[in-house]
């Protein structure tokens, strides 16, 4: 199928022809994707290359990263007003030995006052998302849904706020493993999805270097900005985990993916060579 739509010069019997025409009788041209795909053998081969070589690379700097982590988080502690202190879990990967910072702090239950006023403007701004022009109905949605999963964590919290299961703590560890996790993936995520299209050796380096680069300086900002809201009260760690958590991580790869693929392909002469 691919063969004769690429062959436009060939004509088509209507009932063919029809299913390349979009509702207002235009031609639907092949996506720029699928008319670069070549999943040639030396394809296959830089791809490879590219996951060895960056998979070993962050293997190789893990224990540096973890370091570097811990030393932002010790001057984001001096110079912002948390009260939190430093701990480190040290965790065995194979042959990796990894000594893993995280931020302690106390798990404070929320008051009489601190539930009462995070109701009023929850229920406040989402009344406001209904008076929101339509142009902005996305966004009206999106911010529904996230003060819906601030609502439940007040209905929990108003019934059985002894029975909360976890501290932060625990959240802040969990949060720094799966983000370790999640650049640990990143060179096999863009061997599947990203280096079978022809953009070129460089371009798919440059990309898988900008993308775990960026995660690694990212995580600190995250877990100091989060750690200022969770020493108030542990009544926004679900909105914290569900929609500034490892979702947030997650969409800054999608994003990072989206952007690589606006990037021109190469020629084909290039692709010959």
């Amino acid at each position: 199928m691919l063969k004769r739509w690429r062959q436009t010069s060939e004509p088509l019997n209507p009932a063919e022809a029809s299913r390349f025409q979009g509702h207002r009788g235009g031609q639907i041209s092949m996506h720029r994707a699928l008319a670069h795909f070549r999943l040639g053998p030396m394809n296959v081969a830089a791809s490879l290359a590219l996951l060895v070589f960056f998979s070993a690379i962050w293997l190789s700097v893990l224990p540096r990263v973890c370091e570097f982590w811990k030393r932002v988080l010790a001057w984001g502690v001096l110079v912002l007003p948390l009260h939190a202190r430093i701990d480190v879990a040290e965790r065995q990967f194979g042959f990796l030995h990894l000594k893993i910072p995280y931020l302690r702090l106390a798990a404070i239950l929320p008051t009489l006052g601190v539930w009462s006023l995070t109701c009023f403007v929850t229920l406040l701004l989402y009344a406001a998302t209904y008076l929101m022009p339509k142009n902005l109905t996305p966004i009206a949605y999106l911010s529904r849904g996230i003060l819906i999963i601030q609502g439940s964590a007040l209905v929990y919290f108003a019934l059985w706020p002894i029975r909360f299961p976890h501290t932060p703590d625990q959240y802040m560890e969990s949060l720094v493993t799966a983000m370790l996790a999640l650049i640990s993936v990143v060179p096999s995520l863009y061997a599947l999805t990203y280096y079978i299209f022809d953009f070129g050796l460089w371009k798919k380096a440059l990309l898988t270097l900008m993308t775990m680069v960026y995660l690694a300086l990212f995580l600190p900002p995250q877990l100091l900005l989060q750690a200022l809201v969770l020493q108030t009260t542990v009544l926004f760690m679900p909105v914290l985990y569900i929609v500034c958590g490892m979702l947030m991580n997650v969409l800054l790869i999608i994003a990072f993916y989206s952007w690589g693929m606006t990037w021109s392909f190469r020629t084909a002469r290039a692709a010959i060579r």
